[in-house]
């Protein structure tokens, strides 16, 4: 097996290892504890809620029946496939990469991208500020998800710096034909938009290229066994033939995996250190090809209109509700005020305030559970109504489809 990669890997012998793997801050280590740094990492993700709300988050379709159409946990693994594929291949490694596939997308808002660009249009209008789910996601593992340590306490993930890079810098949008990883550290809280630096290691841009990959075939796949395509139809019928034509291919019909396949080998093939990741003209356009067929005939389809009016109803409908409680240093009182009209979405946003807000924590030291808060605060919402309103975003973009569903059925029911 070629290992091309191997003299870059990100590993004790790389000169960037003792930044790759600083923490924000410090971490306990229980005795004999053998795991690698990234290692831990991989298994805080995995053990976080944000992780587990996955399962119940949209990749393209969402609220469906259908228990075979992706979800965006499916997605994650994926990707987390498809990166460590390549990473093996190329020798570089793969406990890292498997650490920045699995916690990539932890920053996705309910209902998929539609509601990413509801919660953009909400943030904008309130705080002035463009939510994206990368920087959530930095944000999520940062700030909002928390563990509980051996002393039983809450406590802030403080996942390493090339994991906390990949997750705000692995936006799958690669248009150029090489990629490869930035030299200098960037301050990853002071990232401003999508796409603005490459991942700090090589490790971290095979997730980047691996998040398109990923999805472009299975999206497909779905949109057939929702009948949005089908088999037979002409759009797909014309995008084989092209693509049989680019690959030199006899493929007879178009599945995940005879999209990936072709991606992936090119890519294996074609890059080197010297090189970078690189994917050949012909097989960039194919890439290219199979996106603008998928938003062509799938990600703008008619069938998903009523859906996205649905969805940006339920966000928009919640946010309304929450904004309206702010009470500076009363706010609390508000919402228990809240929950007399809706229990379930004024009692969890209440505990959510205790848990990370100034006023909340001069009044609360523990859990529901009796564990103790031993995470920052990050909402100073006693005299300042933008962290409030930015504390009701964040709300919002962590819960799932059947969640944010639940609470849009408990704003509506009498």
């Amino acid at each position: 097996m070629e290992q091309a990669f191997a003299s870059v890997r990100m590993d004790e012998h790389h000169p960037n290892w003792q930044i790759a793997i600083s923490r924000k801050g410090s971490l306990y280590r229980r005795e004999g504890d053998f795991r690698t740094e990234f290692g831990r990492d991989y298994t805080r993700i995995l053990h976080s809620t944000a992780y587990s709300r996955l399962k119940h988050k949209t990749q393209v379709f969402f609220t469906t029946k259908n228990d075979h159409i992706c979800t965006r946990i499916e997605h994650v693994n994926h990707v987390a496939s498809v990166s460590g594929t390549i990473g093996r291949y190329l020798g570089l490694n793969t406990e890292l990469i498997s650490a920045i596939a699995n916690g990539h997308d932890l920053g996705h808002a309910p209902f998929g991208h539609l509601g990413e660009r509801v919660l953009s249009r909400i943030s904008q209008a309130e705080l002035g500020e463009t939510f994206w789910h990368e920087r959530q996601g930095l944000r999520v593992v940062d700030d909002m998800e928390t563990l509980l340590d051996p002393a039983g306490k809450m406590k802030n993930m403080m996942l390493t710096y090339a994991v906390r890079d990949g997750i705000i810098n692995h936006c799958g949008e690669v248009r150029q034909t090489v990629l490869r990883p930035r030299e200098h550290v960037v301050p990853l809280e002071s990232i401003t938009r999508p796409n603005e630096y490459e991942p700090y290691t090589w490790e971290g841009c095979v997730v980047k290229i691996a998040d398109k990959i990923a999805y472009l075939g299975r999206d497909i796949e779905d949109a057939v066994r929702l009948r949005i395509l089908t088999e037979d139809g002409k759009p797909l019928a014309e995008l084989k033939q092209r693509l049989n034509e680019q690959l030199h291919a006899h493929l007879q019909s178009l599945t995940n995996t005879s999209i990936m396949y072709p991606l992936i080998t090119d890519i294996c093939r074609e890059s080197t250190p010297e090189k970078g990741l690189v994917l050949s003209e012909s097989h960039l356009k194919l890439m290219d090809d199979v996106m603008k067929f998928n938003y062509e005939y799938i990600y703008r389809s008619k069938r998903l209109e009523v859906y996205h009016a649905y969805a940006r109803l339920i966000l928009e409908s919640i946010y309304g509700i929450l904004k309206a409680c702010y009470a500076g240093g009363d706010t609390l009182r508000e919402l228990e005020r809240l929950r007399q009209d809706y229990p379930t979405l004024g009692k969890h946003f209440l505990e959510r305030m205790k848990k990370y807000s100034d006023i909340g924590r001069a009044v609360a030291s523990r859990d529901k559970y009796g564990n103790a808060f031993g995470n920052a605060v990050i909402y100073r919402i006693a005299d300042d109504e933008k962290d409030y309103r930015l504390a009701c975003i964040d709300y919002i973009a962590g819960m799932t489809d059947t969640y944010a569903e639940k609470i849009f059925d408990e704003l509506t029911t009498f």
